[in-house]
């Protein structure tokens, strides 16, 4: 479904990039784990990371620290044909890191140590302009609006990227452990709403936005503004919650074995964006959309199915396998 990397369209994914530190066994708490797997993570470059193994051609805008954990992850970034041009390093402060508990059913807590680190850092001065003004698609978080000056680029790159013409995709990817408090967190997130084109949200985020305690349409509905082109909702092992002007519908899951759901939010973008950025108008053909967003669930469930992220991340044929088999 994804094409080859030459004749495609460049997907710039903007934020930040970490460490995440695993423990070696599932269903323990920090405290109890004997030990711990590092892993590259930030949701932004498992986007990046995500396009480019699907067949794409991705880039990474961020700050990471001149260290080496900082190297690593920027040579893994270019290891898996995601163009590192955007990526700043920073002398004074080290790359983030952080702690995930794996619960026993997969899911994941997390403990977070930036104080501060260097994604938080990234200047708007830093910002490779040329790279962000070449960009098909521009894909973004939340976790770069918290602190300055990292707010003030973010905001910058967005605004360059939507006057050279690119489409913007925004997952807020709600981490409240890094916010000051749960009224910061969605004042900062729902202020910059209103700029992005293609929105994903997850079924908890959807609860945390609205204040709400359902997952229905009017609920997410609510989030809806003109600007949208594409409003998603992704409800785990439930499948998927599509919305534009003209229809709405779901997208049923792919059951699958699940070990560690980190990435699977991530993957599903990927896929999604690097079915749309040659061709906008699959977000007006319904039939169309709905086999991207089926494309895209294979995608998040395949890497449901290994610990980390990067790693788990599929193929095109790793996808159509599931597909063909379903």
């Amino acid at each position: 479904m994804a094409a080859s990397n030459g004749e495609k369209s460049l997907i710039v994914s903007f934020g930040e990039m970490l460490i995440d530190f695993v423990p070696t066994v599932s269903g323990v708490s920090l405290a109890e784990a004997p030990g711990f797997i590092k892993a590259p993570g930030g949701a932004p470059a498992n986007v990046a990371i995500a396009v480019s193994r699907l067949g794409g051609r991705a880039a990474f805008v961020g700050k990471l620290g001149d260290d080496e954990f900082g190297h690593m992850l920027a040579g893994i970034l270019k290891q898996n044909g995601v163009s590192a041009e955007g990526i700043n390093f920073d002398t004074g402060a080290r790359t983030a890191l952080a702690f995930v508990t794996l619960r026993s059913d997969g899911e994941r807590e997390f403990m977070f140590y930036r104080n501060p680190s260097a994604d938080m850092l990234l200047r708007p001065d830093e910002l490779n302009l040329d790279l962000i003004k070449s960009a098909k698609v521009f894909h973004y978080g939340s976790i770069s609006l918290i602190v300055e000056p990292c707010r003030s680029a973010h905001l910058k790159a967005m605004e360059v990227a939507k006057e050279a013409g690119a489409l913007l995709s925004y997952d807020p990817n709600l981490r409240l452990p890094l916010w000051p408090s749960k009224e910061e967190a969605k004042k900062q997130i729902l202020s910059i709403w209103d700029k992005a084109e293609v929105i994903k949200v997850s079924d908890e985020e959807l609860m945390f936005l609205t204040g709400s305690d359902n997952v229905d349409d009017e609920t997410a509905l609510s989030l809806w503004h003109d600007n949208l082109k594409l409003l998603l909702v992704t409800l785990g092992e439930k499948g998927c919650k599509y919305y534009t002007k003209s229809f709405r519908g779901s997208v049923d899951p792919f059951h699958v074995n699940t070990v560690d759901t980190t990435g699977a939010g991530d993957s599903f973008v990927g896929a999604l964006l690097c079915n749309i950025v040659d061709d906008r108008s699959v977000l007006e053909d319904e039939a169309r959309l709905r086999e991207v967003l089926r494309f895209a669930n294979a995608c998040g469930a395949i890497t449901t199915t290994k610990k980390g992220a990067i790693p788990a991340l599929p193929t095109v044929s790793e996808v159509q396998t599931l597909l063909n088999g379903n």
